[in-house]
Order: structure tokens, then sequence, then C-alpha cells
């Protein structure tokens, strides 16, 4: 009897059946969603036609093929070609451009996300190409050292004079703030990078600003504050998001001072479990939970007085942690309660590093300085793609125009 092929034997070198039948998948979607995109291009100018009624805008065959890189592996793909037989001299006619595969494209922009986030997690550039052959095959190959090399300094370049753009006009409604820190050594002792995403009047997030710093101290932010300040960011934030860090804090109270604190309570909850035995923990953060979601300000004080009744004696450390901020955790009953879910964490930006970040150990390997903030510049940007606005943005506008919120809501609406 004759044997069947099993998913993973090799039917091309480094190659197996299951790794074939992804490609071709990946190369038959691909090909589909080119002819679909081609074909809506025709019909939306199906109507333009000479004077004895014939289409102008026609398919005509495809481009030469090429091979672009992406995550199932290395693609040949031929690109749908659409012609206007009024010609490029017409200044009626209209030129198709593929949004699914871009002129020049040679890799899926998931490649270049990866390149990034191995480094971040303490690849070097030598090793790249092996990394990142284990995770998309052989085709990886082409992504040399020298090419991740050229990659790097291209995107420094970038961040260089992105930190150097105008910031005129600009208003920056809500923000949130921390330093990142990653498993790499960077050069002399700069231990974080400080990163700060803002809100806009639209109610879109934006990355205001990447710099390194020396463990998140006063001078750094006030250096960052005082750079955005002097490239037009004039308008203070209304409320500011961070952790318990004091050199945020401090900065922020001598630049924007009328700027409202919050503390984020992802941070904080796990600063006072962390002053609890383990045995306790699940049941104090129960009780901490029912701080910062009480629909009030007054019923989140008395939930924040019951924590303390009920956990002070025991475990004091604990208790002041959370004290000393009491006015801080709670300010964002002060703004929409739709924006709440926004204003009571880090979340833009935790969400981001979460699985580069190592607050409390570090390895020894070596980094550049320059070559970790390209890549953290790279990965904010590429994430920003994804953030969606804020919840019902509309309301933000009544927070710009200073109107007062009591536990969520608007005082004096008509």
């Amino acid at each position: 009897m004759e044997r069947s092929v099993a998913a993973s034997e090799v039917v091309e070198e480094g190659r197996s059946l299951l790794d074939e039948y992804v490609l071709k998948g990946a190369r038959q979607m691909l090909r589909a969603a080119l002819d679909a995109e081609a074909e809506a291009f025709v019909e939306r100018h199906a109507s333009v036609r000479d004077e004895t009624g014939r289409r102008q805008v026609v398919r005509n065959g495809h481009l030469p093929e090429r091979s672009v890189l992406t995550g199932a592996g290395e693609l040949a793909v031929k690109q749908p070609r659409v012609r206007d037989r009024r010609g490029a001299a017409s200044a009626d006619a209209v030129r198709f451009e593929s949004k699914i595969l871009p002129p020049y494209l040679r890799r899926s922009k998931s490649i270049d996300e990866l390149i990034p986030w191995l480094y971040l997690r303490g690849v070097s550039t030598g090793d790249m190409q092996p990394a990142l052959e284990a995770l998309v095959g052989e085709e990886a190959k082409g992504l040399s050292a020298s090419v991740v090399t050229r990659l790097t300094t291209r995107w420094r370049d970038e961040h260089q004079e992105w930190c150097k753009r105008d910031l005129a006009g600009k208003e920056y409604v809500y923000i949130w703030a921390d330093g990142v820190h990653f498993n790499i050594r960077l050069e002399e002792d700069r231990q974080c990078i400080l990163v700060v995403i803002g809100a806009t009047k639209d109610g879109d997030k934006e990355v205001i600003a990447i710099q390194d710093g020396y463990r998140e101290s006063t001078q750094d932010w006030r250096e960052l504050f005082l750079d955005l300040k002097s490239r037009g960011l004039a308008v203070p934030p209304k409320i500011a998001v961070g952790d318990g860090a004091l050199g945020f804090w401090n900065a922020l109270e001598e630049i924007f001072p009328t700027t409202q604190q919050q503390r984020c309570w992802v941070h904080k909850t796990a600063n006072v479990l962390n002053k609890m035995p383990k045995k306790v923990q699940s049941r104090a953060k129960d009780d901490l939970h029912q701080i910062w979601m009480a629909d009030t300000r007054e019923a989140a004080h008395k939930a924040f007085d019951l924590f303390l009744t009920k956990h002070e004696a025991k475990y004091p450390k604990a208790a002041a942690c959370l004290v000393k901020d009491r006015d801080e955790l709670l300010a964002f009953y002060d703004f929409p309660a739709e924006h709440w879910i926004h204003l009571r964490t880090t979340n833009p930006i935790e969400s981001t590093f979460a699985s580069v970040r190592h607050r409390h150990k570090r390895t020894k390997g070596s980094g550049s300085r320059a070559a970790c903030l390209a890549m953290v510049y790279k990965l904010l940007l590429s994430a920003k793609t994804r953030w969606r606005k804020l919840n019902s943005y509309q309301l933000i506008i009544h927070v710009v125009e200073g109107r007062k919120f009591k536990d969520g809501n608007l005082e004096n609406a008509a």
C-alpha cells in the first residue's frame, strides 16, 4: 500500500507540503484580490467611452512578474495592468495604481515591522537574517545584515527629521506618557525611551514625542516638554495620564501647570499589590477594581475608604502607596464618562510595547541608542495606523471649550 504523504514531508529543500499549501493559497488569494481591484477600477470608469461607444478604460494584461516577501513566504505575483486609451497626454486620462500592491514593493509591511520587534527583543543586526528566516522561511535570505543596517540608517534619519517637525497650531487635549524600557543596554547609562502620545480635538491619537531619557528624570522630561513648546506646542493638555514616576509630574507642573494629572490605574494596582502577600492579592485586586469602576466620584471614595479599612492595618505600605495619589487617581471623573476607558490607564503606550517591555530586568546585549530610537519610532508609527478614535470623540470639543463635567456628565447641558 502506498504511503500517504504527511504534512511535514519535505517537497522542496527547506519547505514542507504544508508550507506549499500556505504559499499556494496565499498566491491565489493575492491574485484574486488584485484582479478584483483592477476590475472594480475599470467598472468605475465604464461610462467613459469614445464617440463610437467603445470603452476607454480597459484591462491590458499584466505587468512583469515580481517577487514580494510576505509573512507567508516569497510570492511571485503578476499585477494586472489597466490602460486608458485616451493616452497619458490627455488631461482626462486616469491611471490605475494598486493599493494592495504598491509600485516597487518588495517586502510586505509585516516584514518591515518584524525587524524593529526583533531588534528591541535583543536580536543583533548580524542575527536578524537567521531570525527572520526562522519566521518566514529561506526567502528571508535577501534581508542581509547590510540591508537591515541600511533600513536602520534610513529610519534613524526619518526619526531625526520627525523630531524637528513644526507643531504650531497643534493641540492635544489628552496626553499619555511613559518611560519604556527594553532588554537591550543602550549607550552610556540611558536606560529608557520617553514616549508621549496625544489625542487631538478630532479624537485621533498621535505620537507626539519619542526621546531617550535617564531613568525618567525630571530634567529629561523637562527638556522634552520644552522642546515641544519651542516647536510651537503652545496649548497645554487638559489632562495627562502616566504612572507614578515623579520626574514626569515634576516637569509637567513646571511647563504645563494647568494640566490635570491622572495616575494610571494599571501601574498603581501593580504597585499596591506588590506590597501585599500573594494569598490576598486576588481579593485586594477586586477591592481596587471597585474604586476605579465606580459610577461616581463619591462612590469611588467610599470604595477607596473601604479598601483602607480592610487592608491598612495589616498592609500599611500598600495603603500608603494608594493614599498618596488619591486625588490624581480619580481625576478622570471630571471628563466625559465615554472617555474614562481611555483616561484611567496608559494603555495606548502599554499595549504597543507589551511584548518587549521589561521593567525589572535587563540583558547584557549591546545596542545603539540611535538605532533603538529609530526602531521605537517605526513601531509606534506602524501601530498608529491601527489606533481607533476615542469613544464618542465628539464630546472632546466640550473639554476644549472648558465645559465642566461631574461624574462624567456635562453640567448645564441643554
